[in-house]
């Protein structure tokens, strides 16, 4: 339904009559038959040992403090919840206002809240000939 093809092994037990385990096993009538998707099964391995390696249990320790948060506040907070301009480059500068916007309110609470803990940047004036 999706449009991605799977390859599946089905595996149907020979006798399960006999078998003492076979209510705990399954409820069929007949032998049971399991579906084991190997490619699937290879990439969910392939994936739990990246996300279990040194690098990457580092990577998802420091994933919290990094984007997903931005997007929490500009959805909840802000109402940012579909990009209005369509084309990568529309959206790039959609998106890059919204972040804009951001850092600005950010920065507007530090000079509301906290004056005197923020260094404030030299105005550079240029001369013009």
């Amino acid at each position: 339904s999706s449009g991605f093809e799977q390859t599946l092994t089905k595996y149907q037990a020979q006798n399960c009559k006999g078998c003492p385990l076979r209510s705990f096993c399954h409820k069929s009538k007949t032998n049971r038959i399991i579906e084991i998707n190997h490619p699937l099964n290879r990439y969910r391995q392939i994936a739990r040992e990246r996300l279990t390696s040194e690098e990457g249990v580092k990577k998802r320790k420091s994933r919290p403090q990094e984007i997903e948060a931005v997007f929490g506040i500009l959805k909840q907070n802000h109402g940012f919840r579909r990009l209005t301009l369509r084309t990568k480059s529309k959206v790039e500068i959609e998106v890059g206002l919204h972040a804009l916007a951001h850092n600005f309110r950010k920065w507007a609470a530090l000079l509301l809240y906290k004056p005197t803990n923020i260094p404030l940047l030299p105005i550079t004036h240029y001369q013009t000939a």
